[in-house]
């Protein structure tokens, strides 16, 4: 059974750094992309990082990029996002997916979801 299970999720300050982490059963992570995406309050889901099956190949939307960073580690079964510079924009509960398609589809189709952890940025 596909299996996602995320991590590390927490109330931070503008400004601070969390790591998540997103753990995977039932398969071995060269098999589907793994992508993070996140859902704000009201507004529409969105990608935020991607890392191809290969593990060659990452992707970022433009409002992460240069503050996430997507790894992951094969012998952990898992693929984390380190996220520096929080601000109250990335506020949003954040998933981790298998995907069915390339990272770099402009529309993803899954073959799993986590049931997400919340990440709230605030003074």
């Amino acid at each position: 059974q596909v299996q996602l299970v995320e991590s590390g999720g927490g109330l931070v300050q503008p400004g601070d750094s969390l790591r998540l982490s997103c753990v995977v059963s039932g398969f071995t992570l060269d098999t589907y992309p793994i992508a993070w995406l996140r859902q704000a309050p009201g507004k529409e889901r969105e990608g935020v990082s991607c890392i191809s099956a290969s593990g060659m190949g990452t992707f970022y939307n433009g409002a992460v990029r240069g503050r996430f960073k997507i790894s992951r580690d094969n012998s952990k079964n898992s693929v984390d996002l380190q996220m520096n510079n929080l601000n109250a924009e990335d506020t949003a509960v954040y998933y981790c997916a298998a995907l069915k398609t390339p990272c770099d589809r402009d529309v993803y189709e899954y073959e799993a979801w986590g049931q997400g952890t919340q990440v709230t940025v605030s003074t």
